[in-house]
């Protein structure tokens, strides 16, 4: 019973850290598209000025 205790506690230490892992990695995905976003922008709107 208690090696099964120990194998449920190393089980929740690594799923606790696997899903700070895909928060952490979701939030940095979430910064780099609006980055990408800001950059498309940027760049479309410096076309549009110089065509005119």
């Amino acid at each position: 019973m208690l090696k099964l205790a120990g194998v449920l506690l190393v089980v929740m230490i690594i799923a606790g850290i696997l899903g700070f892992v895909v928060d952490v990695a979701g939030a940095l995905a979430k910064i780099a598209f609006f980055i990408c976003l800001i950059g498309l922008a940027v760049t479309l709107a410096m076309k549009f000025l110089r065509k005119t």
